[in-house]
């Protein structure tokens, strides 16, 4: 209800600040290990120092984005990759060779020299280079949580063991002499595939987290103090404190959030609010830390440093935003916990069925057609589909200044079909101006206005201070009020020296025995201008009316039509009369309009459209929003409103423009269809690889796969999605 005059305490300035709802980050501790470390795929992971997901077996990443400085998994694989790269190639391209039809030594193939060179190249491949997969596959079995690794450590040791066996033992595998077939060299492979495949997947995640370091880096690292003195001098940034004067020259990035104190600038704030136009600041203007200046310098006053600052809290929003959890990965856990056990049976059963049906070898058959099936139907391109999706998507909202708290409200909003939003400082500036007074006889309208802006002034509503800067843009002076009291909803109370007065709607002055009737048509005919008006009255009689216009936000008619062609409900919700309302949706192509809704009852409202089974978003911008917001399915608040507004939303639009709204739902299915196609990557590529691995088609078309094409199709596949995932990146949101 803040829209209606009357609603008046407790409304903070819609200009005053950003100020997304989360804790700013830290500094990264000298001791690692008070670093809380998570899994980016099961963010309920949460431990103190690094470590690996007792779950899904990936490595834990630092949970405050600003401590993700380690890069040290990604080295070591490397590391581990390139070892295993140069001592598997000499194998493969030796079981290639060796092979060929009309090779010229077949028997160097099968010679015991030959064995013991597979041996000794083989060895530190798999025991070393793999050895991480081994560890976290015996975890695996330790903990019961069957995951990529258990199938990767089982295929593998199966592979190697078995050649290691008959390595040693010959006459107990090939009892009719020969030497036995030896699998060396698709063990190794493996190794180094699936090392590629890690060392691919941590270079896509480190792009992933681009967004958050970008933002990071926005931050100069010292600020220039101006002293009492006029001295001037360079400071490290953590060093400014708030009150502090700062000197800003042409080129320079604002240090912290504050206010423009002398001077003047064009400002590019695109990185914060995603506007490439430059915003014209000079005294008085707010200024946001990490923007830059085109032209011109300024001095500022520093209000919000450190931990307060909005890159600071956008940068936290953002992290916490790409740790959780979008409800359809249940889906996908629920898959994933009963899908490795499945496998471990198919395997098993492979194998069983290839030694007594199979063609001979039918040992060999066998084991190559387990290993197989372990290896491809690694499940790490299924637990890749949906964080990665949701960590680009939250970080490409972030660039284009949408602020997502967490991956369930990225999923919801895009399944949004009603969106009920705000009037003032939502579909209007916030920042109505004076349009008009008239008085009664006996009344002036000089003394409406000074007598109204006496009341006026202790309150810091919109349309309080159109009516006190109305009455100073006039001259007039402003006596102080006396008593006063806020009447929820309805008005203002006070006093004026000896005289009462009461400020408000027509519900407020009916309820005082105060007859409005003179001044009822003039008020019609500016509420259909829609000018919001509220009646004074003096000692229980009606001294006048006040009028005040909002204007609209430049882009709140396109936004409105762009959301109707997404298929969505378009609701204004506001404590306005009726008859203002309708006018100022009619300029916007709004068609249902909910008006003279008390503060208190704007979230039954949203119950109401949710009870009829609308999916409702909720956007606003004031303490009264602060309800609704939290009660909607997901609550939009305007960067330029109040902290407890954004507290309440799961969605902040830094700019507070309504086309912000339609970016973020643009945004929402943009990654809900880009995690619908990882699945579906994950899920056919399953369908399709196991049961050839298995070998089912052997039978009608002769199809087998070896357990080195295995392990490379199934590094291809978590290739894939991540590919697909970082297309987000580029989407025009």
């Amino acid at each position: 209800m803040k829209d209606h005059h009357a609603h008046h305490h407790g409304h903070g300035d819609c200009c005053h600040g950003h100020k997304p709802a989360v804790a700013a980050a830290q500094p990264v501790p000298e001791n690692g290990k008070d670093i809380i470390y998570t899994c980016p795929m099961h963010p309920q992971i949460r431990q103190k120092g690094p470590g690996n997901c007792p779950i899904c077996g990936m490595t834990l990443e630092p949970e405050n984005a600003a401590q993700a400085t380690d890069d040290s998994e990604l080295r070591d694989m490397t590391r581990r990759f390139r070892v295993a790269a140069v001592l598997s190639a000499p194998l493969a391209l030796a079981v290639m060779f060796l092979h060929l039809p009309g090779f010229p030594l077949p028997e160097l193939a099968h010679s015991e020299a030959y064995m013991w060179v597979q041996l000794a190249l083989a060895t530190p491949v798999v025991l070393w280079a793999g050895w991480p997969f081994f560890e976290r596959g015996a975890r695996s079995f330790l903990t019961l949580r069957f995951n990529m690794f258990t199938l990767i450590a089982l295929g593998v040791g199966v592979a190697y063991g078995y050649s290691l066996f008959a390595s040693f033992l010959p006459r107990l595998v090939a009892p009719n002499g020969g030497m036995p077939d030896l699998y060396y060299e698709a063990a190794s492979v493996i190794v180094a595939l699936v090392l590629l495949g890690q060392v691919l997947e941590l270079k896509a995640r480190t792009q992933t987290s681009a967004a958050v370091r970008e933002l990071l880096e926005l931050a100069p690292e010292t600020a220039r103090i101006v002293h009492a003195d006029g001295r001037e001098e360079d400071v490290p940034l953590s060093q400014v404190k708030a009150g502090d004067l700062l000197l800003v020259k042409p080129g320079g990035r604002v240090p912290v959030d504050g206010v423009v104190v002398s001077g003047s600038a064009s400002v590019d704030q695109s990185m914060m609010t995603g506007e490439s136009v430059p915003v014209e600041c000079k005294e008085g203007s707010k200024v946001v830390g990490g923007t830059i200046l085109l032209s011109g310098s300024l001095t500022m006053r520093a209000e919000k440093v450190g931990a307060d600052t909005l890159l600071s809290r956008i940068v936290e929003l953002v992290a916490k935003a790409q740790r959780s959890r979008a409800p359809i990965q249940k889906l996908v856990d629920t898959v994933s916990a009963w899908f490795v056990p499945a496998v471990l049976v198919v395997a098993v059963v492979s194998a069983i069925v290839w030694y007594a049906v199979g063609p001979e070898p039918a040992f060999t058959n066998a084991l190559l057609a387990a290993v197989a099936v372990l290896i491809i139907a690694c499940p790490c391109a299924l637990g890749l589909a949906t964080p990665m999706s949701i960590m680009v998507g939250t970080g490409r909202g972030a660039k284009s200044g949408v602020l997502i708290r967490d991956a369930e409200a990225l999923e919801v909003l895009g399944k949004v079909n009603t969106l009920l939003v705000d009037k003032t400082g939502t579909l209007t500036l916030g920042r109505p101006k004076l349009a008009a007074v008239q008085a009664v006889k006996g009344f002036s309208e000089g003394e409406v206005l000074t007598l109204a802006a006496a009341l006026e002034q202790n309150s810091e509503h919109p349309m309080s201070s159109a009516v006190v800067e109305g009455a100073r843009a006039k001259g007039l002076e402003i006596p102080k009020a006396s008593g006063f009291q806020s009447d929820s909803g309805k008005g203002i109370r006070g006093k004026v020296g000896k005289r009462s007065l009461i400020l408000g709607n027509p519900m407020l002055l009916e309820e005082e025995k105060i007859d409005i009737s003179p001044l009822t048509k003039q008020a019609d005919d500016l509420r259909a201008e829609g000018s919001t008006v509220v009646f004074l009255g003096v000692d229980g009689k009606l001294a006048g009316l006040l009028a005040a216009a909002d204007p609209i936000k430049e882009d709140a008619a396109s936004s409105v039509a762009a959301l109707k062609a997404l298929g969505i409900d378009v609701v204004m919700v506001t404590g306005d009369n009726r008859t203002t309302a309708q006018a100022v949706a009619g300029k916007l192509g709004i068609t249902q309009v909910e008006a003279d809704v008390l503060p208190e009852h704007k979230n039954a409202t949203v119950r109401k459209y949710q009870e009829q089974g609308h999916i409702v978003a909720m956007a606003g911008d004031g303490v009264n929003d602060a309800p609704a917001l939290a009660q909607a399915q997901v609550g939009i608040a305007m960067g330029t409103g109040t902290d407890i507004a954004m507290e309440s939303a799961a969605v902040t639009l830094v700019k507070g423009d309504v086309a912000g709204i339609v970016r973020g739902i643009h945004l929402s299915r943009a990654t809900m269809a880009n995690i619908r196609q990882n699945l579906f990557l994950a899920f056919i590529y399953n369908a399709l690889s196991v049961p050839v691995a298995a070998g089912v088609f052997y039978p009608l078309f002769g199809w087998t796969l070896s357990p080195i094409i295995a392990s490379a199709a199934m590094a291809l596949s978590s290739v894939s999605v991540i590919g697909n995932a970082l297309r987000l990146k580029s989407e025009n949101v």
